[in-house]
């Protein structure tokens, strides 16, 4: 099929373009942007800096990436985004690269979808198939894992940790780590509890998901000291992959306080 660019738009000389590339009316591509097989540029799109965009992805109007990090600390050095294969950005999506005052990429997984407005600040670090709803905000240094779907008008603080299989609900403020399978809700956000419905449909077992809840539940009783268990659950589902990034993700954290149930 070829690259196919529209007469409007400007696409500096040193752009490396793959085949079947597609970029529409008044898109502006930057001399160090690289765009693999397939990706679309609908109109309208703004791609600067050491950006690379993996295969078959498509941006609409008013996308924005790759230009400088909203970081008073960065000094102009030599900084990155990659965003991976078959990530849909929808209108008006701003995605950061690095900052050179810490880590110097951005880095977006394969099969995301940004709706509008969205935005990811500078260092973040996004995982596969994430969906950010309309007007979310993700600030800088946040790490999003795998199957995440964070609802409309979220606010997430910098520095957070969202684990693999979340769920936040819409207008939440996110300004602690949430557990891998976990849901949160509110703007005062508390855990909710374990995402069943998300587990079920990426096709955990229910023997995993009745681990997971036991775990949960021990984890997060009112009774005794929050340490003492964790290491028992640690213990007692050693070996338990699900559970265990639970564990993990927990002792990890240094950044942000854990997302806690209500009565905790």
């Amino acid at each position: 099929m070829g690259i196919n660019i529209h007469p409007s738009a400007h696409v500096d000389s040193s752009a490396q373009l793959a085949d079947d590339v597609e970029i529409g009316p008044l898109c502006v591509v930057g001399p160090d942007v690289k765009l693999a097989k397939g990706v679309k540029l609908v109109s309208q799109v703004n791609i600067a800096g050491n950006t690379e965009v993996g295969p078959d992805c498509q941006f609409y109007p008013f996308v924005s990436l790759g230009h400088p990090p909203q970081d008073t600390k960065h000094q102009g050095g030599a900084v990155s985004l990659k965003i991976g294969a078959r990530t849909i950005l929808r209108e008006l999506v701003n995605i950061h690269p690095g900052s050179d005052a810490g880590r110097t990429e951005t880095i977006i997984g394969d099969d995301c979808y940004f709706m509008v407005g969205t935005h990811v600040a500078h260092e973040g670090l996004v995982g596969n198939n994430v969906i950010l709803s309309n007007g979310t905000q993700v600030g800088g240094c946040v790490t999003i894992g795998d199957n995440v779907i964070i609802g409309g008008l979220c606010a997430v603080h910098q520095f957070t940790r969202i684990g693999n299989n979340v769920f936040i609900g819409g207008m939440t403020t996110v300004v602690k780590d949430v557990i891998p399978f976990g849901i949160s809700v509110g703007n005062k956000q508390i855990l909710n509890g374990l995402n069943v419905v998300g587990l079920k449909r990426s096709g955990f077992s229910k023997a995993q998901i009745h681990d997971l809840r036991a775990a949960y539940q021990t984890i997060f009783a009112e009774k005794g000291n929050f340490k003492d268990r964790l290491a028992e659950v640690e213990a007692q589902y050693a070996d338990h992959e699900q559970v265990m990034k639970i564990v993990e993700f927990i002792k990890t954290g240094d950044k942000r306080p854990i997302c806690l149930p209500a009565k905790v």
